[in-house]
């Protein structure tokens, strides 16, 4: 099973994206579903949780800006990150917890432009 992330592109300062991300199998066990980001020579961060109850979490950069939903089919995530700026430039990658192990989407680039 792999994770397909799309979604990124170039946007404006204060404008929007939306990323998708989604199984291209069945995936059990899913404990929670998330997205991280990866900047120009900076750690991979998590930015937004979804646990399988339906709770989020959101890192404080991110907070209050981006919402991070699960789709009506199984294994799907989106992020809706508005009110961009220049620091939300990087590579955002999506991620599923199960029991057994993670899988990661191939990352989709994020370009902010000030």
């Amino acid at each position: 099973v792999q994770l397909q992330a799309s979604g990124g592109g170039l946007a404006q300062a204060g404008g929007s994206l939306r990323l998708s991300c989604a199984a291209s199998g069945s995936i059990a066990g899913i404990n929670d579903m998330g997205w991280y980001r990866q900047a120009p020579g900076k750690q991979r961060e998590l930015i937004a949780r979804i646990t399988r109850g339906g709770s989020t979490n959101y890192a404080d950069s991110v907070k209050g800006r981006f919402t991070i939903s699960r789709g009506n089919a199984k294994n799907t995530v989106y992020l809706q990150m508005n009110s961009l700026t220049y620091e939300d430039t990087a590579v955002y990658y999506c991620n599923i917890r199960t029991i057994l192990r993670n899988y990661w989407g191939q990352g989709t680039l994020v370009t902010v432009s000030s």
